[in-house]
């Protein structure tokens, strides 16, 4: 196992102790591009690991850990990662697969980050978790808060989806609500710098993103991609994109595999966005992405911030990527076609690769054979009535078969034959 003796700007490159996590890079900031940090080891991660011999126990994301800043013995673990690599031929987008994070403890890719994180927040002794969440960010840090033993706190934003407030209160965190949803980070900024609570989500604006330990936790969904494909990995991985933590984490994880010869070749990376702020950025050369709050207004609330993060940017430059801005009708018919012809009913932000790579393909830019992976990112139980409003009302039926019948053709268009 690497030991993590560093964080280092994820832009400039400026080195920083590892307990500077819960900042960004003071470098980078005074230039308007602030940055967050990531991990640096004091050896190649993954070192002597060979990929015939990569280990499959624990049955958690944990079995990787020769490339993470813990080991597998001390860590908060539910049992996260392992997450299926579906084909998706009936979406009739070409070569495509499906990575299933839905499939995840807490039913969302953001329990790879609490894990990692959480455990972080163990060696570091932490009294408290503190998040600041839009639902998913915030139900992962309860789970593992709650299993680590260690007091959670999460200030969610009046107007959240009701049903990821109750799964967050489920797992007994102290959830704090806020009229304005700037209020989160500068309650939480301040329960960090004046109290010392342990932060797993951005806390401050602009927003560099995530605890940096537990953006390490995103590498794996790499490392399981390049596995599933025999090491041959594939052309792109599409990505619904908020701060990037996941999709700076993907590039980092299929580097470490390019550094150690288990893979030839990163994947090109898309980031499926709402704003707009990482196209536009990748278009006008910005260093910073831009600010576009006029863009957002959407049911993804998951990813709908209006400014990207410099992590995200660099993923995208680094793997020659794209960003691919997806609208409301676009995430309508997605949620609902991926349940009926897939059967997997995911949140909104969670479709929104498959709209970006239905837009991609028709531009040219994902070439017709080229192979794409679909990150889903989080249950469509997360936010229900997203979907409600696309689907039928069911009759409510009296009397005999025959009325059950009558009923099936007229509002389903179903004949029995």
């Amino acid at each position: 196992m690497p030991f993590a003796s560093a964080l280092g700007c994820v832009r400039c490159g400026a080195r920083y102790p590892v307990d500077h996590f819960a900042r960004d890079c003071a470098a980078c900031r005074r230039t308007g591009a602030p940055a967050n940090l990531t991990v640096l080891y004091d050896q190649t991660p993954g070192l002597g690991l060979e990929r015939a011999h990569v280990p499959k126990t624990p049955g958690s994301l944990w079995r990787w850990q020769a490339f993470l800043p813990a080991s597998a013995k001390e860590a908060v673990t539910l049992g996260e990662g392992n997450t299926p690599l579906l084909p998706v031929p009936a979406l009739e987008l070409g070569d495509v697969w499906l990575k299933d994070e839905t499939r995840n403890p807490t039913l969302s890719f953001k329990d790879r980050l609490a894990s990692v994180a959480v455990t972080m927040a163990t060696r570091a002794h932490a009294r408290v978790i503190v998040s600041s969440s839009s639902g998913n960010a915030g139900a992962a840090a309860a789970a593992y808060a709650a299993k680590a033993g260690i007091p959670c706190v999460v200030f969610v934003f009046k107007g959240a989806p009701a049903a990821l407030v109750t799964q967050i209160r489920a797992y007994g965190a102290m959830v704090i609500m806020v009229e304005n949803k700037a209020d989160r980070w500068r309650l939480q900024s301040a329960a960090v710098e004046r109290l010392g609570w342990y932060p797993t989500s951005p806390f401050f604006g602009p927003a560099v993103g995530s605890n940096p330990f537990g953006v390490e936790g995103y590498k794996t969904i790499a490392f399981e991609i390049a596995e599933a494909f025999g090491w041959r990995p594939p052309d792109w991985c599409v990505l619904p994109v908020c701060y990037g933590d996941a999709l700076y984490g993907m590039w980092k994880g299929f580097a470490e595999l390019k550094v150690l010869g288990f893979i030839d070749r990163v994947p090109r990376l898309v980031a499926a966005e709402v704003s707009g702020s990482l196209g536009a950025a990748l278009a006008g050369g910005e260093a910073m992405p831009p600010d576009r709050p006029g863009n957002v207004t959407t049911l993804a609330i998951s990813i709908g911030a209006t400014q990207g993060t410099v992590q995200a940017l660099e993923a995208l430059r680094r793997t020659l990527g794209t960003a691919a801005t997806v609208d409301n009708d676009a995430l309508d018919v997605w949620l609902v076609k991926l349940a009926k012809t897939e059967g997997i009913w995911a949140e909104p932000a969670a479709v929104a690769p498959f709209a970006a790579i239905e837009q991609l393909r028709s531009k040219g830019t994902i070439a017709p054979d080229a192979r794409a992976v679909a990150l889903v990112t989080a249950s469509g139980l997360k936010d229900q009535a997203a979907i409600d409003a696309s689907l039928r009302t069911p009759p409510l039926v009296t009397g005999g078969l025959d009325n059950v019948l009558r009923a099936l053709e007229e509002t389903y268009g179903f004949v029995h034959e």
